[in-house]
């Protein structure tokens, strides 16, 4: 028996393995592979959130404070949590989220943004703060976000613009502050921002005085490099409502170059000789060109004009001298005639 045992052993082993066998093995690995991948991702991602391999969607689900980001997998590159109550947010909140791309905080409550609160999420390109509650904005809140190419502040509560707060955004192709309070725009708040393509500011009160004038200019230039800016509608004062401030004249409103009784709001940050000083120069590529060109023909026809005053000032210097040459020439022939006249008198004096 152990000799048969032992002759089929071998018989066994050197017989050759059924194909489906093979099939039916890497089935179940793949099998396996897939459930480990499932529970990894399932233990890293809070229990209020739906994730996969690069996105966590925490939206829609109620909540008032930030679930916990750090069990997020290190391979996430989408956070959603709009639609929910969150009203604050601490200034570590997003620590360690680096390999994050896009980050979506509409349809909330924040009011309050800690400056430097996004700046250690270097890679971020997109960022969503629409419709909140947000009423100012502190001028540090998108530092270390140089690789951000939207943004959407929209549907907030916003009356300006710090100066600062798009300095290292100079990548930014899109950005939104349609639907806010504001009334006016610092042209040097958005002068880092060479490669936009595309401004929406529409739904505000704009108020069309000399303080927009400079921002004006700046949109004119947006404009002449193949920009798109929608419709900025004038609130104020009421002979420009409802006009798109593009088409309105330079000057913008009589009313920011003379002060009038009637409307005497529309000079209340500063009058008319503040608008004068604070005039940006030059205005825009194209003004600048004009500028250019219309001096160089001033120019032109002032040294035409010096050049024709002095050839004829060369002229007539020359004709003079000629005149006094020959005025010289004729007085010695002058006087010789006066003394043949006064000699002829004599001979008729002793005649006589």
């Amino acid at each position: 028996m152990s000799v048969r045992h032992s002759e089929a052993s071998r018989l066994g082993e050197g017989a050759p393995t059924p194909r489906g066998s093979n099939t039916h093995s890497a089935a179940v690995l793949c099998v396996v592979c897939v459930l480990g991948s499932l529970l990894e991702l399932s233990a890293g991602c809070p229990s209020v959130c739906v994730c996969n391999l690069t996105e966590a969607d925490c939206s829609g689900r109620g909540l008032t404070a930030l679930p916990p980001l750090a069990l997020l997998p290190s391979s996430t590159h989408t956070l959603l949590l709009p639609n929910n109550h969150l009203s604050a947010l601490p200034p570590s909140a997003f620590a360690n989220l680096s390999s994050l791309e896009r980050l979506d905080l509409s349809n909330n409550y924040l009011d309050n943004l800690p400056g430097g609160l996004f700046r250690e999420l270097a890679n971020l390109s997109a960022l969503s703060l629409r419709n909140n509650s947000l009423t100012a904005l502190d001028r540090d809140l998108l530092q270390g976000l140089g690789q951000l190419r939207r943004l959407d502040l929209s549907l907030n509560g916003l009356s300006a613009v710090p100066l600062g707060l798009l300095d290292e955004t100079q990548g930014l192709t899109w950005l939104s502050l349609a639907g806010n309070r504001l009334h006016a725009l610092e042209r040097a708040a958005f002068e880092p921002l060479a490669n936009l393509q595309t401004l929406r500011l529409g739904a505000n009160p704009w108020e069309c005085d000399c303080n927009l004038r400079d921002f004006k200019h700046w949109i004119e230039w947006l404009l002449y490099r193949g920009g798109r800016v929608d419709a900025l509608e004038c609130t104020l004062p009421k002979d420009l409502r409802g006009r798109d401030i593009r088409g309105v004249p330079i000057e913008i409103s009589p009313s920011s170059a003379q002060p009038s009784r009637r409307r005497p709001r529309l000079m209340r940050r500063g009058s008319a000789a503040d608008c004068v000083k604070q005039r940006y120069r030059p205005v825009s590529v194209r003004r600048a060109i004009g500028t250019v060109v219309i001096a160089g023909v001033v120019c032109g026809i002032v040294c035409i004009m010096m050049v024709a005053a002095a050839a004829y000032g060369c002229i007539y210097a020359s004709l003079m001298a000629k005149y006094q040459r020959e005025l010289k020439k004729r007085q010695p022939l002058m006087g010789d005639a006066e003394a043949d006249g006064d000699a002829e008198d004599k001979q008729i004096s002793s005649v006589a």
